[in-house]
Parts: C-alpha cells; sequence; structure tokens
C-alpha cells in the first residue's frame, strides 16, 4: 500500500466549465508520472442508475481503475435541490466522509497491479486522489454543505476549472477568493476547455488570470478532448500542463 497524501478537490467558476474532462485529463497526466490515481464524485446528479456517471468517464478516458461515486440523485440539478424534488433526505457531511475515508484508507494494491501497464511502472511511486465537484465553489451538496466544506473536512488544496472566454476573469477571481476565505489553498486554475483558434480574450486571459487570482494557470484542455479514444487521450494529456501542478502536489497524509 502506497502512503496517501490528501486529495486534490477538483471544482470550477460554473456549471459545464469542463470538470469531468479535466479530472481526466490531471488523472491522466499523474499515471503517466507513476502515480496512482483514484477519482471521486461524491454527488452525481441527473442520471439513472445504472448509467455511467462523471468519476466512470473521467475514469475511462484516463484509464484510472480507483473510482468512487458516494451518491446519485435523478434529477439535472444541484444537488441540494435535486434531493428536495426527489424527496429524499438531504446529503451531510458525515454521508460524505466516511465513504471517502475509507475509500481513501484502503490497500490498493490489487488496483495497482490492475492498472499496471508496459508504458508504466508496476509499483507506483506515490498516490493522488481527485475528487471532482458539482459546479460552481458554492454549489450545495446539502443542505449547508458546499464542495469547500468537504474540501476542508479532508485539508484538501482546490483546483479550479475555468472557462477560457470573456467573462472568465471576474468569475475566476471570486471563486478562488471564496477558496482563500474558507481557509484553503487554491492550488492553480485549469482551462477547461481551449480553442484550437482562441481569440483575442482568450489569449489575454492566460495573462490576466494569475495576475489578478494570484495563483497559477496549470494547464489547458483542448476542446472536444473529451471525444478522444482512452490511449490517445492518455498519451495527450500530460502535454496540456506545466510541471506545476504535481510540483505542488501535497506530501503526506493530511486528511486523517
Amino acid at each position: 500500500m502506497t502512503a496517501a497524501a490528501a486529495p486534490v478537490l477538483v471544482t470550477g467558476t460554473g456549471t459545464d466549465v469542463g470538470k469531468t474532462i479535466a479530472t481526466a485529463a490531471l488523472a491522466a497526466l499523474a499515471r503517466s508520472t507513476g502515480l496512482d490515481v483514484g477519482i471521486c464524485k461524491p454527488v452525481q446528479t441527473g442520471l439513472a442508475p445504472g448509467e455511467p456517471g462523471d468519476a466512470d468517464e473521467a475514469a475511462r478516458l484516463s484509464r484510472v481503475q480507483r473510482v468512487l461515486e458516494v451518491r446519485r440523485l435523478p434529477d439535472p440539478l444541484a444537488p441540494e435541490t435535486a434531493a428536495r424534488v426527489a424527496g429524499v433526505p438531504q446529503t451531510t457531511l458525515d454521508d460524505l466522509l466516511g465513504p471517502i475515508r475509507r475509500w481513501l484508507d484502503v490497500a490498493d494494491a490489487g488496483s495497482s497491479e490492475a492498472s499496471a501497464s508496459a508504458e508504466e511502472p508496476a509499483t507506483p511511486t506515490g498516490r493522488l486522489d481527485l475528487i471532482e465537484g458539482a459546479g460552481g465553489v458554492l454549489v450545495r451538496l446539502g443542505t449547508d454543505l458546499t464542495v469547500l466544506d468537504l474540501a476542508r473536512s479532508l485539508a484538501a488544496p482546490v483546483v479550479v476549472v475555468a472557462r477560457a472566454g470573456l467573462g472568465t476573469l471576474s468569475e475566476t477571481e471570486l471563486a478562488v477568493r471564496a477558496i482563500e476565505s474558507a481557509g484553503l489553498r487554491c492550488a492553480g486554475i485549469v482551462i477547461g476547455s481551449w480553442p484550437y483558434e482562441p481569440d483575442l480574450a482568450e489569449r489575454l486571459n492566460l495573462e490576466d488570470l494569475p495576475r489578478l487570482t494570484g495563483v497559477p494557470v496549470l494547464g489547458r484542455v483542448p476542446a472536444g478532448a473529451g471525444r478522444l479514444e482512452p490511449a490517445e487521450f492518455a498519451h495527450l494529456a500530460p502535454g496540456w500542463f506545466s510541471d506545476r501542478f504535481l510540483a505542488a502536489l501535497p506530501e503526506e497524509n493530511q486528511y486523517s
């Protein structure tokens, strides 16, 4: 069993900014360096039982074997609203922490062997667990429960997935400020869908985002990357990032 570091929580500036594909890309990047990677989705909405969820899609693209989805709600709504509409109890912090901590603590030697290939070391050099939130940083997972509350309880650094174009400066700065106001560390920003031919605003945003938020842009996921075959996705994903993300990973277990 490899020593587990604190997980990394992946959130966004809003809905449909590319969190799932960015999570997959970060997972593929980490796996390319020999890390054993897991992907967790605490609350999935908008899917029926048995349908592949966001964590399954991220794992498919990145070839990750360790996957956890804690709770699923049927309507495509914010989790708090989805629970209310479905007439089921609201998700609590304890509902999520128990399963996630057990998942983080589990001996994963079997999954490490299963995920090894001719291109990767049979024995992982470390471990990274990615937790994908829902919507933006203040989306309610339950009554009085946001993804930032979950990140704080897990001592998890946060990565913000942002849009590339006009309007992203304000919403990204607001997200980073919310993270830091909660006493959490924002490890950086990932552009969730970078166009093949970026316009002037998109190009300038790459300079302005670090200046205004105080955190680096870690990478840019190309638009349409989620349509790639897993082998090609895993091969290309490391080239979408700088080396700052892996350098910022926590080195010791902080969530216990």
